[in-house]
């Protein structure tokens, strides 16, 4: 028997290569900024996604996670992982792919690389709360931790806030040399810290990332100032945060998903009733932000799955008439779906 197999078998796929050539052809930085719109808008739909902490495996030396939701139309899910330790064994700390399907048929209509794509994500999250939440105006920003995640997060807030001084810190100077090296051309003022006291000097921003998996402390209370925002992004797993807990309880605190920010995020050290503020309240007015110059405001950023929903929809959007995609045979499709076995011969 002749099979012939249907179209809806064959799933687009963004590769590497692919997704850079799709971010280079947008440009990066209006790419962070159409997907910060893109986040904004899902999040203003708060109540139709399907919301649950993520599902992870933890390990002495990482985390593996899977990231899932649904707006009833569409489901998305991203696989993740995080191990700190593999920089010291030339590997990426963190890896994702993702998948986006129909939610009527089951179906998946977009499979795709998700390393670079989280990175842009997580720069474009921190950057559209920053316009919600940093002091207006703002035009420096502490970059302390100047691994994988910083360049995006520093092009981010230049394209969606306007930054235009980023000023970088890490314990190892080969990594604020690179980070420097590669925005060199980028259009902000860069300048290179022995310290993390000397990053934070004059910036309105503060923001941390860091990888390792431990109760650390970049942020000491002494260390911060009234009127600053902290876009703190290396606190994301059980017993690893990055800000001392004196400086959280000065502050307002702003997260993506309560449940799943009180068992990962900095917020690990307070009380599990201690007074958050949801962000999607934020975006549709029905919380307050930024109030008074001398506020401090805390996004506590995890990274939640909409986000990834966000990324997964926009990108399947704009691959739409490009060559950044190929097909992949991957699902078993024949044209009499009672006759999967003839498939085999």
């Amino acid at each position: 028997m002749e099979f012939k197999f249907s179209p809806l078998a064959y799933v687009p796929f963004v590769s590497v290569e692919n997704m850079i050539k799709l971010v280079n052809s947008i440009g990066a930085e209006t790419f962070m900024s159409e997907l910060a719109v893109a986040i904004e808008e899902d999040f203003k739909r708060w109540e139709l996604f399907d919301k649950t902490p993520r599902v992870a495996s933890h390990s002495d030396v990482g985390v593996i996670e899977l990231m899932p939701t649904s707006d009833g139309e569409m489901y998305g899910f991203k696989y993740v992982n995080g191990h700190p330790k593999n920089t010291k064994e030339g590997l990426q700390t963190v890896t994702a792919f993702g998948l986006l399907a129909d939610v009527d048929s089951g179906y998946p209509k977009l499979l795709t690389e998700m390393t670079l794509l989280t990175a842009l994500r997580t720069a474009a999250m921190s950057a559209l709360v920053g316009r919600h939440l940093a002091p207006k105006g703002s035009k420096t920003m502490a970059m302390i931790g100047n691994g994988a995640q910083s360049e995006f997060q520093c092009l981010a807030f230049k394209a969606v806030c306007g930054i235009e001084n980023v000023r970088l810190y890490d314990i190892d100077p080969a990594a604020t040399a690179k980070c420097a090296a590669n925005l060199k051309s980028a259009g902000v003022n860069v300048v290179s810290c022995k310290t993390a006291e000397e990053a934070m000097e004059g910036a309105e921003i503060i923001t941390t990332c860091t990888a390792d998996k431990q109760y650390a402390t970049i942020l000491t209370d002494n260390m911060v100032g009234d009127g600053v925002h902290i876009n703190a992004i290396g606190g994301d797993c059980p017993g690893k945060t990055e800000v001392a807990e004196a400086v959280l309880r000065r502050s307002d605190i702003f997260v993506e998903y309560p449940p799943q920010t009180r068992i990962e995020g900095d917020i690990q050290q307070l009380p599990d009733d201690y007074p958050v503020t949801d962000l999607w309240q934020v975006m549709r007015g029905e919380a307050e932000g930024r109030t008074h110059d001398r506020q401090i405001t805390f996004f506590d950023s995890v990274g939640f799955a909409v986000e990834d929903f966000s990324a997964l929809k926009y990108v399947r959007a704009k691959i739409e008439g490009t060559e950044f995609f190929e097909h992949l045979d991957m699902l078993a499709d024949p044209s009499d779906p009672r006759d999967l076995f003839g498939m085999l011969s």
